[in-house]
């Protein structure tokens, strides 16, 4: 056996087939559920790659996931790794060019959709050659255009429930799609032992890795059932699908829903005795208060081990304001990419007063973005990472050489986040280079300025982008969202709340609000969607 997570999977349920391994929740308490023991996941998944390979597709094809969270796409995914098929995720939320784009850079010979995205995936068809087998999951829509699809269900029924697959290589690929908000989507092409390592943490995320692919499942042997992993995001993020891994690597139990509803989320922990709750950053940490301070006060939370998030942070005052109602429950801001998988964790102190500090792996380092060498103390440079890395961007060689390089034997990413590192190594994220607002010749990081604003009592969310300045080149933006009930604040008011927290030059200079802040569906910041919003409001000619 290799370090392929097919062969890791199937490891772990033929030492545990009889264990729960997924419930998919729709609404708690409307009876709409389905789960799966490890032996019948494992024959589900079977059954579908079976199909993949009886219609024609060869190892090394491209299979897109264009669905929103369900036992269908573990299922698949799975199924793609199975049969030795790459798994590529699609944002469900792109629409028909964007898809273009993404099914012709992705080459996806094969497409398994949501039968309400029909519409979509046959505009987009005609312009995407290459992609010749389709499965659609659930009804048809009344209206919907037709489509030479394979039903799931019928695809399932028709594939072998036994394995019966060819040998497998740690060489398979894994792709992850970046999301896109600062730019086109890119897919980050990972082999399948890399990805095991570094966004798996080599099958213990607290402890030891394994030394050999058999001590995986000789570890779940000696584990008992007890643990539920619930990823709260999409599973087209590429954590949560990760998260999703990472508990059936320990012969756990993985919850999901369809789509993230604050109180359900509630109502599963409670009903499943959820121990660990994954999600991205204060736009999905702030709804759980405020369930748990309506509708849900009370809730039994008593199961709930642990919240993390991974793609936004969860704020200083947010995180205070969760401890208040649920104060045994530990907050964690873990830090990564899909380019590099984990980096490390948020100390303890981070905050708008001494940033966002982390505590990295030894795989990371901060580097000078020319010369790869580490940097001074206190001096600023670029997170990179080392050993198991992705092998590039599909489709972009150019994008590649830029961000990936070899230093002595080893391989390493350069990632796009600015940061200094002390004395005593910890590390302080400054913000995403991309989004650093040049402002009179001062550097400014958006997540250093939002932090400050989300302390501000009267503010739910909030994003800062650079607006165009004929004095300052830039000027700082808040664009933010009022707490409901909320007197609506100044510009006065945000700068005075600000300047007992950030230097002169990082106040900002335009607030502009907004009913919301638009994000990814996994929670990402939208900064292009800051950026118009602000321009156009500075634009606007004042009465």
């Amino acid at each position: 056996m290799e370090y392929n997570l097919a062969d890791l999977f199937e490891s772990v349920v033929d030492v545990v087939p009889d264990r729960e391994a997924l419930v998919y929740v729709d609404h708690p308490g409307t009876g709409a559920e389905r789960r799966l023991t490890y032996g019948e996941l494992d024959a589900a998944a079977n059954r579908i790659a079976h199909h993949l390979l009886d219609s024609g597709l060869k190892a090394g094809e491209h299979l897109g996931l264009h669905l929103y969270n369900g036992v269908e796409y573990l299922q698949t995914v799975l199924a793609a790794l199975k049969a030795r098929l790459v798994p590529v995720n699609v944002n469900y939320r792109y629409v028909e060019e964007e898809l273009v784009y993404l099914y012709r850079d992705a080459d996806l010979a094969a497409l398994v959709f949501d039968a309400e995205f029909t519409e979509r995936v046959a505009g987009a068809l005609p312009q995407t050659e290459k992609l010749r087998h389709l499965v659609r999951v659930g009804p048809v829509p009344a209206d919907a255009p037709h489509l030479d699809a394979v039903p799931f269900a019928e695809a399932e029924a028709a594939g072998s429930a036994e394995r019966g697959f060819g040998p497998r290589s740690p060489d398979d690929l894994f792709i992850i799609y970046t999301g896109g908000t600062t730019g086109m989507p890119k897919g980050v092409m990972w082999r399948q032992e890399d990805l095991f390592f570094a966004g798996l943490f080599g099958g213990e995320p607290s402890g030891q890795p394994v030394r050999r692919p058999g001590e995986l499942a000789e570890r779940v042997a000696k584990n008992s059932p007890g643990l539920t992993f619930f990823p709260a995001p999409p599973l087209m993020h590429g954590t949560s699908t990760l998260t999703s891994f990472v508990a059936f690597n320990y012969g756990q139990r993985v919850a999901i829903h369809r789509k993230y509803t604050p109180e359900d989320v509630i109502r599963t922990i409670e009903r499943e005795k959820v121990s660990s709750v994954s999600l991205v950053g204060d736009a999905m940490l702030r709804p759980l208060i405020d369930a748990l301070r309506g509708p849900l006060q009370g809730a039994d939370l008593s199961s709930l081990f642990s919240v993390s998030s991974s793609g936004a942070i969860m704020s200083e005052t947010v995180r205070a304001e969760f401890q208040a109602l649920a104060p045994h429950v530990m907050l964690l801001n873990n830090f990564g990419s899909s380019e590099s998988g984990s980096n490390g964790r948020a100390t303890n102190d981070s905050g708008p007063e001494k940033g966002f500090r982390l505590e990295v792996n030894d795989r990371t380092q901060v580097v000078d973005p020319v010369t790869h060498e580490p940097v001074a103390v206190g001096e600023p440079g670029r997170l990179a990472q080392r050993g198991h890395v992705p092998l590039g961007y599909y489709n972009d060689p150019a994008k590649t050489a830029e961000t990936f390089f070899q230093k002595g034997a080893e391989r390493w990413v350069l990632l796009g986040d600015m940061a200094t590192v002390d004395d005593h190594g910890i590390v302080t994220i400054l913000g995403r280079g991309s989004q650093c607002i040049n402002t009179g010749g001062e550097k400014v990081y958006p997540e250093e300025v939002e932090q400050a604003l989300k302390s501000h009592p009267d503010v739910y969310d909030a994003l800062v982008a650079g607006v165009a300045d004929a004095k300052w080149g830039n000027h700082v933006a808040a664009v933010v969202q009022v707490r409901a009930g909320a007197a609506e604040p100044t510009l006065e008011e945000i700068q005075i709340h600000c300047r007992t927290k950030l230097a002169g030059y990082k106040i900002p200079r335009q607030l502009v609000i907004t009913p919301s802040i638009q994000r990814s569906p996994s929670g990402k910041a939208d900064y292009r969607w800051a950026k118009t919003v602000a321009s156009e409001a500075e634009a606007r000619p004042t009465i």
